[in-house]
Protein backbone atom coordinates (compact mmCIF):
# COMPACT_ATOMS: atom_id res chain seq x y z
CA UNK A 1 0.00 0.00 0.00
CA UNK A 2 1.70 2.74 1.13
CA UNK A 3 4.13 3.82 3.92
CA UNK A 4 6.54 6.59 4.49
CA UNK A 5 7.85 7.10 1.19
CA UNK A 6 4.45 8.38 0.61
CA UNK A 7 5.86 11.25 2.89
CA UNK A 8 7.98 12.81 0.51
CA UNK A 9 5.51 12.34 -2.70
CA UNK A 10 2.89 9.54 -4.03
CA UNK A 11 2.39 11.49 -7.20
CA UNK A 12 -0.39 9.45 -9.42
CA UNK A 13 -3.10 9.38 -10.60
CA UNK A 14 -5.02 12.12 -8.86
CA UNK A 15 -4.86 15.18 -10.89
CA UNK A 16 -7.39 16.07 -14.20
CA UNK A 17 -10.23 14.45 -12.84
CA UNK A 18 -13.77 14.99 -15.36
CA UNK A 19 -17.03 14.33 -14.84
CA UNK A 20 -18.18 13.21 -18.05
CA UNK A 21 -21.15 10.41 -17.38
CA UNK A 22 -22.00 10.25 -21.28
CA UNK A 23 -18.51 8.93 -22.01
CA UNK A 24 -18.53 6.81 -19.15
CA UNK A 25 -21.90 5.40 -19.57
CA UNK A 26 -20.88 4.59 -23.45
CA UNK A 27 -17.60 3.03 -22.44
CA UNK A 28 -19.84 0.47 -19.98
CA UNK A 29 -22.46 -0.50 -23.10
CA UNK A 30 -19.65 -0.91 -25.09
CA UNK A 31 -18.14 -3.41 -22.45
CA UNK A 32 -21.32 -4.81 -21.36
CA UNK A 33 -22.24 -5.82 -25.02
CA UNK A 34 -18.54 -7.29 -25.62
CA UNK A 35 -18.48 -11.07 -24.26
CA UNK A 36 -15.17 -11.85 -25.89
CA UNK A 37 -12.91 -9.62 -27.75
CA UNK A 38 -9.94 -7.48 -26.17
CA UNK A 39 -10.89 -3.51 -25.44
CA UNK A 40 -7.95 -1.77 -27.21
CA UNK A 41 -6.36 1.05 -24.88
CA UNK A 42 -4.50 3.57 -26.50
CA UNK A 43 -2.58 6.56 -25.30
CA UNK A 44 -3.25 9.69 -27.51
CA UNK A 45 0.11 12.18 -27.10
CA UNK A 46 -1.51 15.61 -28.54
CA UNK A 47 1.40 18.19 -28.17
CA UNK A 48 1.95 17.02 -25.01
CA UNK A 49 -1.71 16.22 -23.57
CA UNK A 50 -2.65 12.95 -22.30
CA UNK A 51 -5.52 10.98 -22.77
CA UNK A 52 -6.45 7.03 -22.38
CA UNK A 53 -8.74 5.82 -25.15
CA UNK A 54 -10.67 2.31 -24.90
CA UNK A 55 -11.97 1.38 -28.49
CA UNK A 56 -11.09 5.08 -29.52
CA UNK A 57 -13.11 6.42 -27.12
CA UNK A 58 -11.84 8.83 -24.51
CA UNK A 59 -11.64 7.34 -21.14
CA UNK A 60 -10.72 9.22 -17.69
CA UNK A 61 -9.99 6.69 -14.77
CA UNK A 62 -13.13 7.35 -12.19
CA UNK A 63 -11.55 4.52 -10.04
CA UNK A 64 -10.81 2.48 -6.46
CA UNK A 65 -8.78 0.30 -5.24
CA UNK A 66 -10.55 -2.40 -5.08
CA UNK A 67 -9.53 -6.21 -3.80
CA UNK A 68 -12.47 -7.55 -2.01
CA UNK A 69 -14.23 -4.86 -1.59
CA UNK A 70 -17.89 -4.14 -2.84
CA UNK A 71 -18.16 -4.24 -6.59
CA UNK A 72 -21.87 -3.64 -6.98
CA UNK A 73 -21.30 -0.31 -5.05
CA UNK A 74 -18.78 0.85 -7.13
CA UNK A 75 -20.95 1.23 -10.44
CA UNK A 76 -23.76 2.67 -8.56
CA UNK A 77 -22.07 5.61 -7.44
CA UNK A 78 -20.68 5.54 -10.62
CA UNK A 79 -17.16 4.82 -10.94
CA UNK A 80 -15.98 2.98 -14.09
CA UNK A 81 -12.58 0.98 -12.98
CA UNK A 82 -10.68 -0.99 -10.34
CA UNK A 83 -7.41 -2.05 -9.70
CA UNK A 84 -6.06 -5.23 -8.44
CA UNK A 85 -2.58 -5.97 -6.47
CA UNK A 86 -2.71 -9.62 -7.91
CA UNK A 87 -4.18 -11.63 -10.84
CA UNK A 88 -4.93 -14.10 -8.43
CA UNK A 89 -6.64 -12.61 -4.68
CA UNK A 90 -7.28 -15.93 -2.50
CA UNK A 91 -10.42 -15.47 -2.61
CA UNK A 92 -11.50 -14.97 -6.47
CA UNK A 93 -9.76 -15.89 -9.59
CA UNK A 94 -8.88 -13.32 -12.07
CA UNK A 95 -11.32 -14.43 -14.19
CA UNK A 96 -14.03 -14.07 -12.08
CA UNK A 97 -13.06 -10.40 -11.16
CA UNK A 98 -12.35 -9.52 -14.64
CA UNK A 99 -16.49 -11.40 -15.31
CA UNK A 100 -17.77 -9.39 -12.71
CA UNK A 101 -16.39 -5.83 -13.66
CA UNK A 102 -17.48 -6.83 -17.13
CA UNK A 103 -21.23 -7.41 -15.61
CA UNK A 104 -21.13 -3.93 -14.00
CA UNK A 105 -19.83 -2.37 -17.11
CA UNK A 106 -16.26 -1.33 -15.12
CA UNK A 107 -12.59 -2.12 -16.19
CA UNK A 108 -9.96 -3.20 -14.33
CA UNK A 109 -6.28 -2.15 -13.93
CA UNK A 110 -4.98 -5.81 -13.15
CA UNK A 111 -1.85 -6.26 -11.16
CA UNK A 112 0.49 -8.42 -11.29
CA UNK A 113 2.23 -9.45 -8.23
CA UNK A 114 6.38 -8.71 -8.75
CA UNK A 115 8.59 -9.62 -5.85
CA UNK A 116 9.72 -6.97 -3.45
CA UNK A 117 13.50 -6.76 -2.28
CA UNK A 118 12.16 -5.67 1.30
CA UNK A 119 10.74 -9.33 1.27
CA UNK A 120 13.83 -11.05 0.41
CA UNK A 121 13.88 -11.33 -3.35
CA UNK A 122 17.69 -11.20 -5.13
CA UNK A 123 17.08 -9.08 -8.16
CA UNK A 124 20.87 -10.94 -9.06
CA UNK A 125 19.34 -13.94 -9.09
CA UNK A 126 19.15 -14.54 -12.35
CA UNK A 127 17.42 -17.70 -12.28
CA UNK A 128 14.53 -16.49 -10.06
CA UNK A 129 14.05 -13.39 -11.81
CA UNK A 130 13.78 -15.79 -15.24
CA UNK A 131 11.33 -17.55 -13.65
CA UNK A 132 9.52 -14.96 -12.02
CA UNK A 133 8.86 -13.47 -15.86
CA UNK A 134 8.08 -17.33 -17.25
CA UNK A 135 5.03 -17.04 -14.36
CA UNK A 136 4.11 -13.94 -15.32
CA UNK A 137 3.53 -14.82 -19.01
CA UNK A 138 1.37 -17.47 -18.26
CA UNK A 139 -0.70 -14.69 -16.05
CA UNK A 140 -0.76 -12.73 -19.19
CA UNK A 141 -1.66 -15.06 -21.52
CA UNK A 142 -4.60 -15.81 -19.41
CA UNK A 143 -6.24 -12.88 -19.17
CA UNK A 144 -4.93 -10.69 -21.89
CA UNK A 145 -8.07 -10.88 -24.24
CA UNK A 146 -10.88 -9.98 -21.53
CA UNK A 147 -12.83 -7.21 -22.70
CA UNK A 148 -12.33 -5.81 -19.17
CA UNK A 149 -8.99 -5.26 -19.05
CA UNK A 150 -7.70 -1.81 -19.31
CA UNK A 151 -4.15 -2.02 -18.07
CA UNK A 152 -1.11 -4.41 -16.60
CA UNK A 153 0.40 -3.07 -13.73
CA UNK A 154 3.48 -4.46 -13.27
CA UNK A 155 4.22 -5.03 -9.11
CA UNK A 156 3.45 -2.73 -6.33
CA UNK A 157 5.59 -0.07 -4.51
CA UNK A 158 8.58 -1.87 -5.56
CA UNK A 159 10.65 1.14 -4.68
CA UNK A 160 9.77 0.69 -0.84
CA UNK A 161 13.06 -0.24 1.01
CA UNK A 162 14.71 -1.15 -2.30
CA UNK A 163 18.56 -0.60 -3.20
CA UNK A 164 19.00 -3.24 -6.03
CA UNK A 165 18.44 -1.06 -9.03
CA UNK A 166 17.74 -4.10 -10.80
CA UNK A 167 14.58 -4.56 -9.84
CA UNK A 168 13.78 -1.72 -12.75
CA UNK A 169 15.70 -4.21 -15.58
CA UNK A 170 13.14 -6.52 -13.97
CA UNK A 171 10.15 -4.61 -14.98
CA UNK A 172 11.06 -3.50 -17.80
CA UNK A 173 11.89 -6.99 -19.45
CA UNK A 174 7.97 -7.67 -18.06
CA UNK A 175 6.49 -4.98 -19.70
CA UNK A 176 8.50 -5.29 -23.02
CA UNK A 177 7.23 -9.37 -22.40
CA UNK A 178 3.68 -7.82 -22.01
CA UNK A 179 3.40 -5.54 -25.38
CA UNK A 180 4.77 -8.70 -27.75
CA UNK A 181 2.45 -11.28 -26.39
CA UNK A 182 -0.67 -8.70 -25.86
CA UNK A 183 -0.54 -5.49 -28.02
CA UNK A 184 -3.71 -4.23 -26.46
CA UNK A 185 -3.23 -2.54 -22.74
CA UNK A 186 -0.73 -0.15 -21.25
CA UNK A 187 1.48 -1.37 -18.82
CA UNK A 188 2.43 0.79 -16.09
CA UNK A 189 4.14 0.58 -12.29
CA UNK A 190 3.39 2.00 -9.25
CA UNK A 191 5.96 4.04 -6.64
CA UNK A 192 5.28 4.40 -3.07
CA UNK A 193 6.65 8.67 -3.01
CA UNK A 194 9.91 8.58 -4.85
CA UNK A 195 12.39 10.70 -5.25
CA UNK A 196 14.85 12.28 -7.85
CA UNK A 197 16.85 8.98 -8.04
CA UNK A 198 13.99 6.54 -7.93
CA UNK A 199 12.23 9.04 -11.50
CA UNK A 200 15.44 8.59 -13.03
CA UNK A 201 15.59 4.81 -12.76
CA UNK A 202 12.18 4.59 -14.24
CA UNK A 203 13.57 7.03 -17.12
CA UNK A 204 16.33 5.22 -18.02
CA UNK A 205 15.56 1.91 -16.89
CA UNK A 206 11.90 1.61 -17.90
CA UNK A 207 11.31 2.64 -21.38
CA UNK A 208 9.04 0.30 -22.19
CA UNK A 209 6.79 1.10 -19.23
CA UNK A 210 3.75 3.77 -20.47
CA UNK A 211 2.56 5.19 -17.03
CA UNK A 212 4.06 6.25 -14.13
CA UNK A 213 1.76 5.74 -11.59
CA UNK A 214 2.21 7.11 -8.04
CA UNK A 215 0.54 6.37 -4.71
CA UNK A 216 0.78 9.48 -2.07
CA UNK A 217 -1.67 9.92 0.41
CA UNK A 218 -1.57 13.23 2.83
CA UNK A 219 1.34 14.56 1.00
CA UNK A 220 -0.46 14.51 -2.27
CA UNK A 221 -1.59 18.00 -2.46
CA UNK A 222 2.60 18.52 -3.23
CA UNK A 223 2.07 16.25 -6.44
CA UNK A 224 2.20 19.39 -9.09
CA UNK A 225 5.34 20.55 -7.66
CA UNK A 226 7.09 17.11 -7.50
CA UNK A 227 5.85 16.11 -10.90
CA UNK A 228 7.88 19.69 -12.32
CA UNK A 229 10.92 19.31 -9.44
CA UNK A 230 11.29 15.50 -11.06
CA UNK A 231 10.59 16.73 -14.49
CA UNK A 232 8.39 14.21 -14.97
CA UNK A 233 6.44 15.07 -18.99
CA UNK A 234 4.77 11.67 -19.85
CA UNK A 235 1.03 10.55 -18.50
CA UNK A 236 0.71 9.18 -15.16
CA UNK A 237 -1.97 7.81 -12.36
CA UNK A 238 -2.46 8.13 -8.81
CA UNK A 239 -3.33 4.63 -8.03
CA UNK A 240 -3.10 5.19 -4.54
CA UNK A 241 -4.62 8.32 -2.46
CA UNK A 242 -6.58 8.57 0.05
CA UNK A 243 -6.97 9.17 4.25
CA UNK A 244 -3.96 10.50 5.93
CA UNK A 245 -1.34 8.14 6.80
CA UNK A 246 -0.58 6.72 10.31
CA UNK A 247 3.08 7.95 8.96
CA UNK A 248 1.95 11.56 8.80
CA UNK A 249 -0.53 12.31 11.51
CA UNK A 250 0.28 14.12 15.33
CA UNK A 251 0.90 11.16 17.74
CA UNK A 252 -0.54 10.44 21.53
CA UNK A 253 3.02 10.76 24.47
CA UNK A 254 2.91 6.94 24.38
CA UNK A 255 3.97 7.39 20.41
CA UNK A 256 0.72 6.20 18.79
CA UNK A 257 -0.94 7.39 15.64
CA UNK A 258 -3.84 9.81 16.14
CA UNK A 259 -6.65 8.56 13.56
CA UNK A 260 -8.98 11.67 11.92
CA UNK A 261 -12.72 10.72 12.40
CA UNK A 262 -14.87 9.98 8.87
CA UNK A 263 -15.76 13.54 8.64
CA UNK A 264 -12.74 14.88 8.49
CA UNK A 265 -11.24 12.34 6.21
CA UNK A 266 -13.69 13.18 3.75
CA UNK A 267 -13.20 16.49 3.98
CA UNK A 268 -9.53 15.87 2.79
CA UNK A 269 -10.77 13.30 0.25
CA UNK A 270 -12.08 16.10 -1.54
CA UNK A 271 -9.57 19.07 -0.68
CA UNK A 272 -6.56 16.60 -1.87
CA UNK A 273 -8.54 15.43 -4.87
CA UNK A 274 -9.35 18.71 -6.63
CA UNK A 275 -5.53 20.32 -5.71
CA UNK A 276 -3.67 17.34 -6.62
CA UNK A 277 -5.86 15.79 -9.45
CA UNK A 278 -8.56 17.32 -10.86
CA UNK A 279 -6.07 20.39 -11.35
CA UNK A 280 -4.24 18.31 -14.01
CA UNK A 281 -6.08 18.04 -17.19
CA UNK A 282 -2.51 17.67 -19.23
CA UNK A 283 -0.56 14.59 -18.17
CA UNK A 284 -3.02 12.96 -15.71
CA UNK A 285 -5.30 9.73 -16.69
CA UNK A 286 -7.47 9.46 -13.83
CA UNK A 287 -7.44 7.67 -9.72
CA UNK A 288 -7.82 5.00 -7.87
CA UNK A 289 -9.03 6.19 -4.22
CA UNK A 290 -7.67 4.03 -1.72
CA UNK A 291 -9.46 1.68 -0.45
CA UNK A 292 -13.14 1.10 -1.98
CA UNK A 293 -13.42 -2.15 0.62
CA UNK A 294 -12.31 -2.54 4.84
CA UNK A 295 -8.65 -3.79 6.37
CA UNK A 296 -6.68 -3.67 8.93
CA UNK A 297 -4.11 -1.41 8.87
CA UNK A 298 -3.35 0.04 12.18
CA UNK A 299 -7.05 0.17 12.73
CA UNK A 300 -9.72 -1.63 11.29
CA UNK A 301 -11.11 1.95 10.40
CA UNK A 302 -8.30 3.83 8.76
CA UNK A 303 -7.98 3.37 5.15
CA UNK A 304 -11.42 1.65 3.93
CA UNK A 305 -14.40 3.80 2.45
CA UNK A 306 -16.65 1.31 4.23
CA UNK A 307 -16.69 -0.69 7.43
CA UNK A 308 -16.16 -4.21 8.40
CA UNK A 309 -20.11 -4.38 8.01
CA UNK A 310 -19.98 -3.10 4.78
CA UNK A 311 -21.34 0.44 5.54
CA UNK A 312 -20.51 3.42 3.58
CA UNK A 313 -18.66 6.12 5.21
CA UNK A 314 -19.04 9.71 4.49
CA UNK A 315 -15.81 9.11 1.91
CA UNK A 316 -18.23 7.28 -0.34
CA UNK A 317 -20.18 10.10 -0.19
CA UNK A 318 -17.36 12.21 -1.59
CA UNK A 319 -16.11 9.69 -3.96
CA UNK A 320 -19.96 9.94 -5.23
CA UNK A 321 -19.54 14.12 -5.35
CA UNK A 322 -16.74 13.77 -7.51
CA UNK A 323 -17.96 10.98 -10.05
CA UNK A 324 -21.32 12.78 -10.20
CA UNK A 325 -20.95 16.62 -9.60
CA UNK A 326 -23.59 16.28 -6.94
CA UNK A 327 -24.18 14.50 -3.57
CA UNK A 328 -25.79 11.17 -3.19
CA UNK A 329 -29.50 11.05 -2.52
CA UNK A 330 -29.30 10.33 1.20
CA UNK A 331 -26.14 11.67 2.95
CA UNK A 332 -23.77 9.97 5.79
CA UNK A 333 -24.26 11.52 9.26
CA UNK A 334 -21.51 13.39 10.03
CA UNK A 335 -19.44 14.20 13.60
CA UNK A 336 -19.28 17.77 15.19
CA UNK A 337 -17.44 16.31 18.26
CA UNK A 338 -16.36 13.25 20.04
CA UNK A 339 -14.70 12.98 23.51
CA UNK A 340 -13.95 11.20 26.77
CA UNK A 341 -14.35 12.90 29.60
CA UNK A 342 -14.36 15.88 27.48
CA UNK A 343 -11.01 14.98 26.21
CA UNK A 344 -10.48 14.77 22.33
CA UNK A 345 -7.88 12.29 21.18
CA UNK A 346 -5.09 15.36 20.55
CA UNK A 347 -5.37 15.61 24.52
CA UNK A 348 -3.96 12.35 25.51
CA UNK A 349 -6.41 10.47 27.18
CA UNK A 350 -4.34 8.87 29.95
CA UNK A 351 -7.02 7.58 33.33
CA UNK A 352 -6.23 4.96 36.14
CA UNK A 353 -7.84 1.04 36.26
CA UNK A 354 -11.23 0.72 37.83
CA UNK A 355 -12.40 4.79 37.23
CA UNK A 356 -15.08 5.76 35.35
CA UNK A 357 -15.09 7.26 32.05
CA UNK A 358 -17.45 9.21 29.93
CA UNK A 359 -17.74 9.19 26.20
CA UNK A 360 -19.56 11.75 23.97
CA UNK A 361 -20.10 11.89 20.53
CA UNK A 362 -22.27 14.59 18.42
CA UNK A 363 -23.66 13.63 15.12
CA UNK A 364 -24.58 15.40 12.29
CA UNK A 365 -27.23 14.11 9.57
CA UNK A 366 -28.48 15.89 6.79
CA UNK A 367 -31.97 13.74 6.82
CA UNK A 368 -32.07 14.14 10.25
CA UNK A 369 -32.43 10.25 10.41
CA UNK A 370 -32.59 8.35 13.64
CA UNK A 371 -29.28 7.14 15.21
CA UNK A 372 -28.08 4.21 16.43
CA UNK A 373 -24.60 3.80 18.51
CA UNK A 374 -22.13 1.06 18.88
CA UNK A 375 -18.90 1.00 21.15
CA UNK A 376 -16.11 -1.06 20.97
CA UNK A 377 -13.01 -1.22 22.67
CA UNK A 378 -10.22 -2.52 21.20
CA UNK A 379 -6.40 -3.21 22.63
CA UNK A 380 -3.70 -0.80 20.61
CA UNK A 381 -2.39 -2.78 17.36
CA UNK A 382 1.00 -4.39 18.31
CA UNK A 383 1.06 -6.31 14.80
CA UNK A 384 3.02 -3.08 12.57
CA UNK A 385 3.68 -3.63 9.11
CA UNK A 386 4.85 -1.54 6.48
CA UNK A 387 3.90 -1.11 2.62
CA UNK A 388 0.10 -2.45 3.49
CA UNK A 389 1.49 -5.99 4.30
CA UNK A 390 -1.32 -7.78 6.11
CA UNK A 391 -1.75 -7.49 9.86
CA UNK A 392 -3.67 -9.00 12.57
CA UNK A 393 -6.56 -6.98 14.11
CA UNK A 394 -6.20 -5.94 17.61
CA UNK A 395 -8.38 -8.45 20.14
CA UNK A 396 -11.80 -6.97 21.97
CA UNK A 397 -11.77 -5.63 25.17
CA UNK A 398 -14.82 -6.63 27.25
CA UNK A 399 -15.47 -3.45 29.50
CA UNK A 400 -18.15 -2.96 32.05
CA UNK A 401 -20.53 -0.90 30.86
CA UNK A 402 -22.62 1.88 33.33
CA UNK A 403 -24.58 3.51 31.29
CA UNK A 404 -25.41 3.33 27.12
CA UNK A 405 -28.01 5.92 25.97
CA UNK A 406 -27.94 8.39 22.40
CA UNK A 407 -24.50 8.96 21.56
CA UNK A 408 -23.09 8.77 25.07
CA UNK A 409 -21.50 5.57 27.11
CA UNK A 410 -19.79 5.82 30.61
CA UNK A 411 -17.79 2.71 31.19
CA UNK A 412 -15.17 1.70 33.16
CA UNK A 413 -11.40 1.88 32.17
CA UNK A 414 -10.11 -1.84 31.94
CA UNK A 415 -6.81 -2.68 33.18
CA UNK A 416 -3.51 -1.14 32.69
CA UNK A 417 -2.93 -1.23 28.61
CA UNK A 418 -3.08 1.02 25.83
CA UNK A 419 -6.31 1.02 24.30
CA UNK A 420 -8.61 2.84 21.61
CA UNK A 421 -12.26 3.25 22.01
CA UNK A 422 -14.24 3.11 18.73
CA UNK A 423 -17.48 4.80 18.05
CA UNK A 424 -20.02 4.28 15.33
CA UNK A 425 -22.83 6.29 14.19
CA UNK A 426 -25.31 4.08 11.69
CA UNK A 427 -28.57 6.28 9.90
CA UNK A 428 -30.18 2.90 9.45
CA UNK A 429 -29.37 2.88 5.47
CA UNK A 430 -26.41 1.72 5.49
CA UNK A 431 -24.29 4.92 5.92
CA UNK A 432 -21.84 4.89 9.28
CA UNK A 433 -19.62 7.83 10.70
CA UNK A 434 -16.83 6.65 12.68
CA UNK A 435 -13.96 7.54 15.10
CA UNK A 436 -11.82 6.56 18.08
CA UNK A 437 -9.99 7.87 20.74
CA UNK A 438 -6.42 6.49 21.73
CA UNK A 439 -6.41 5.81 25.37
CA UNK A 440 -4.05 4.34 28.14
CA UNK A 441 -4.61 3.13 31.58
CA UNK A 442 -1.93 3.86 34.08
Amino acid sequence: MKNIFTLCFCFITLMGCKNDKSEQNTTKLELSTSKSKAAKVTINNTEGKYQLLVNNKPFYIKGAGLEFGNIPALAKHNGNSFRTWRTENGEQSGKEVLDEAQKYGLMVTMGIEVARERHGFDYNDDVAVKEQKERIRKEVLEFKDHPALLIWAIGNELNLRSTNPKVWDAVNDISKMIHEIDPNHPTTTTLAGGSQKVVNYIKERCPDVDILSIQLYGGIVELPKYLKLFDWTGPYMVTEWGATGHWEVPKTSWDVPIEENSTVKAANYLKRYKIAIESDTTQCLGSYVFLWGQKQERTPTWYGVFLEDGKETESVDVMHYIWNGEWPENRTPQIESFTINNKTAYDDVIVDSGKELVASIKIKDFEKDTMSYSWEVLHESTDLKDGGDKEERPNTVKIEIINNSKGNLQFKSPKKGLYRLFVYADDGYDHAATANIPFRVN
